[in-house]
């Protein structure tokens, strides 16, 4: 059953004690909204794609890799700044994306939320990849 649209995703909130900024590696987890199946086509995707990269390099982030599955986006990045600010970077990503599908199709494009993963010292980000 896909989360309800009004409730986070993942259950818990981001973390209380960490302000996602800085030069940090996180994998990333971005549902469609409903669940939809909206990512199974090149002439949706590739747009999304250069979308990505322009905001990532507007909020200095490092894309080191991405996967469209068809209701949801993973992504594997890394802030290269000390002023990097992953919730900027998700929440202007989300925006752009997200109004340029609905002048292309007038439905919704994104969940509410995200799941986040902060790797640690001991993760190497090719494994994770």
């Amino acid at each position: 059953m896909p989360p309800e649209d009004n409730k986070p995703f993942p259950k818990r909130p981001r973390l209380k004690h960490f302000e996602y900024i800085g030069i940090y590696t996180y994998f990333l987890t971005i549902l469609t909204s409903g669940r939809q199946s909206y990512f199974k086509e090149s002439c949706t995707v590739e747009p999304l794609i250069n979308l990505l990269r322009a905001t990532a390099e507007k909020e200095r982030f490092s894309v080191i890799v991405y996967s469209f599955m068809p209701d949801h986006l993973h992504l594997l990045v890394t802030g290269i700044e000390e002023r990097s600010d992953l919730q900027n970077f998700v929440k202007l990503y989300k925006q752009k994306s997200g109004f340029w599908f609905k002048q292309k199709t007038h439905l919704k494009l994104w969940h509410l939320s995200y799941y986040d993963h902060i790797l640690r010292k001991v993760e190497a980000i090719k494994d994770v990849a």
